[in-house]
């Protein structure tokens, strides 16, 4: 009898992970507490076949890479060991692949992350160029909240 040997995962490639935009600050979790946050999200016309459809299939593959991701209706799934800190730098770290994401640091928020273990992770599924200022960053976030195309998890550190 044949039994089949699953597959591993296979993660973004370094190429995909090297492009990523990614903010991170502190705020508050739904329940009230501090919370480190991070946002990650695809850059426009990275290559000529960055349609929309693309950047969605792609930024997919991060969420479930990163142990699968949920709507914001949904409960926060919980993505253990995917946040590794190291001395004042935080990496960000996928399923299927040898490479991870080094997040951009601010030491409230790398202080926050050491003292809660978690961060609330979003993954958006439309592009946003990686220079975007804090005042883009929060056009975008209110528009995809309420286009629901944000997808969302708790990031556990290792």
């Amino acid at each position: 009898m044949l039994t089949r040997i699953p597959q591993p995962l296979i993660g973004p490639r370094p190429g995909l992970l090297a492009s990523l935009g990614a903010w991170t600050w502190p705020g508050m979790a739904p329940d009230g507490q501090h919370v480190g946050h991070v946002l990650l999200t695809h850059p426009p016309d990275r290559t000529s076949h960055d349609t929309p459809e693309a950047i969605e299939a792609r930024m997919r593959l991060i969420a479930v890479s990163l142990g699968g991701l949920a709507d914001a209706r949904d409960p926060l799934p919980v993505l253990p060991g995917r946040l590794q800190i190291i001395g004042d730098q935080v990496l960000m770290r996928f399923h299927g692949s040898r490479y991870g994401l080094r997040l951009p640091t601010h030491p409230r928020w790398t202080a926050l992350l050491t003292r809660s273990c978690e961060a609330i992770v979003m993954v958006g599924l439309d592009a946003l160029p990686q220079s975007a200022d804090a005042t883009r960053v929060d056009t975008y976030l209110d528009t995809e909240l309420t286009a629901d195309r944000l997808l969302f998890g708790l990031a556990r550190t290792t």
